[in-house]
């Protein structure tokens, strides 16, 4: 297997990058996935994200990069609907998909991965890939079992190949390493040709050799999907991303590509405790 270094995606000027105002008309124009202008979330008194306005490049591998606690979940919630922003627009490829509810933004090729595991433990890969497909299929509501030949039992077998989980296809969840938990989770993401995906720290828990699988993984990812990592690990989001955006405090400190985000000061000084 290549190395992690190897595998860090070539830049590229657009994609992931802070807005310098609220109006999002000139990247409407410009071949986005995802723009977000002047997003906010309150909680009572707690401004979890507080006026965030960045955007997704179509295609582009993006990555949010900040501490716990600094709004990268929440801002998550309010893109795919779970906690709709309390201020501020979402476009999803041209179209304002605020006030939609979540199964729509799925509808529209929005996928997302939890920090915390929603696969059914009990039945094995396959069956978890094949009900993530029956979701986002037509005719999802049946009760027959699809056969061999059947669409939705060919999109399973591609899922398997894609999430490189063939050889332990017919194995119970339950059974399965912590890694592989987690490959199956972006598989499942996978299902139904998303345009975007929001991974909610994948890397979570893994050993080095499983984040070594994961960023591959990332990387294997066809070129026209788009995606949006969010992680606390530096290292994962420099190798798996071409633009990083830092939050703090609910807020972008700074938005650039891995190598300046890497060497700013003010990122080393909040998050590394100076130059490594």
């Amino acid at each position: 297997m290549a190395s992690i270094t190897s595998l860090r995606p070539r830049t590229r000027e657009s994609g992931l990058r802070a807005q310098s105002g609220a109006s999002s008309g000139s990247s409407l124009l410009s071949g986005d996935a995802l723009v977000l202008a002047g997003v906010t979330r309150v909680f009572g008194a707690l401004r979890a994200v507080d006026d965030v306005s960045l955007s997704v490049a179509a295609g582009e591998k993006a990555a949010i990069l900040g501490s716990n606690g600094a709004g990268k979940t929440t801002l998550f919630n309010a893109i795919t609907g779970d906690f709709p922003p309390t201020a501020g627009r979402i476009h999803f490829f041209g179209e304002d998909i605020t006030a939609l509810p979540p199964h729509e933004r799925i509808r529209k090729g929005l996928r997302r991965t939890y920090q915390s595991s929603l696969l059914f433990r009990d039945l094995t890969v396959r069956d978890n890939l094949y009900l993530a497909v029956r979701g986002v299929a037509s005719g999802r509501f049946s009760f027959w079992r699809a056969g061999r030949g059947h669409p939705s039992t060919v999109a399973t077998n591609d899922l398997l190949e894609r999430a490189r989980l063939s050889h332990i296809a017919d194995t119970r969840v339950a059974d399965l390493a912590h890694g592989q938990q987690r490959q199956l989770e972006i598989g499942m993401a996978l299902a139904g040709a998303p345009r975007l995906i929001l991974f909610d720290e994948p890397a979570a828990g893994l050993s080095p050799a499983e984040r070594r699988e994961l960023v591959a993984l990332l990387a294997s990812l066809p070129p026209h999907m788009s995606y949006l990592l969010i992680e606390h690990d530096l290292e994962i989001a420099m190798r798996a991303a071409t633009r990083v955006t830092v939050m703090h405090n609910g807020r972008v400190l700074k938005s650039g590509t891995p190598d300046e985000i890497e060497n700013d000061a003010q990122v080393q000084a909040i998050y590394m405790g100076g130059k490594h």
